[in-house]
């Protein structure tokens, strides 16, 4: 039996995604890797959890390890979005209901304008891992969740539908690095590409640039609270056969 921790490895591919970052009004950001808040939502998606189980999502962000490699940074989009809405319009959702909207008529005299970014054309490699591993819900879990979704997921927002199956498999490694570097990348000619990984799973790499975001949710309180470090390396995108990770 392998000592080394197990990896779900994820593909994040779409013409369009959007990772989030600080958002100031109407003007909602995107960096080029995910976040754990958005992580967290998306395998929360997969596994079925209502949004009203704040402490469900809360203990799943808790125990979420994961590193990022990113294949294809693709390109900076920004969109300019006016719309004007009215009471009776329905939002599409992933519980097969309607979404209405509340508020008074007032709410709806001025048109909705907002700015929004989004990473076009990206392509990047997710290795998750969970601690601890034999709590609730498992690898096994989330592996069968992604394979089998509760519901229709998506990368960021509704709108923004991966082009390809999420789930690669399942791999050991001693650190998301290595799990990363030797799981095939998006562009097969790819050499060195950035890394984006938890402070935890450094172990002796030496990273080039340290981040501090504010990518981490209370859930229970419904608010984005506090900071969380990540590091970014620039490496060899895959190991060879025989090498050491």
């Amino acid at each position: 039996m392998s000592l080394m921790p197990s990896f779900l490895m994820l593909r994040l591919e779409a013409p369009l995604l959007s990772f989030g970052s600080e958002a100031i009004d109407a003007n909602g950001p995107t960096r080029d890797f995910p976040g754990v808040s958005m992580m967290t939502g998306l395998l929360a998606n997969a596994l079925g959890y209502s949004r009203h189980e704040r402490a469900k999502h809360q203990r799943l962000q808790d125990r979420l390890i994961f590193g990022v490699r990113i294949d294809r940074a693709g390109h900076q989009l920004l969109d300019f979005q006016t719309a004007r809405l009215s009471k009776s319009d329905e939002g599409w959702t992933t519980r097969g209901k309607p979404e209405g909207r509340a508020g008074g008529e007032d709410t709806y005299d001025s048109p909705h304008i907002r700015l929004r970014h989004y990473c076009a054309d990206p392509a990047l490699t997710v290795a998750v891992r969970l601690a601890p591993p034999d709590e609730s819900p498992t690898l096994d879990d989330l592996t069968i969740a992604v394979s089998r979704p509760a519901r229709p997921l998506f990368i960021g927002r509704k709108h923004c539908l991966p082009s390809t199956h999420l789930l690669i498999g399942v791999r050991d490694g001693k650190n998301s690095v290595a799990a990363l570097q030797a799981t095939p990348a998006a562009d097969d000619s790819l050499d060195r590409c950035r890394f984006v990984v938890q402070q935890c799973e450094l172990v002796t790499l030496d990273c080039s640039q340290v981040i501090r975001l504010t990518h981490r949710r209370d859930w229970i309180a419904g608010v984005h609270t506090g900071e969380a470090t990540v590091s970014t390396l620039t490496l060899s995108a895959q190991v060879p056969n025989g090498a050491e990770a």
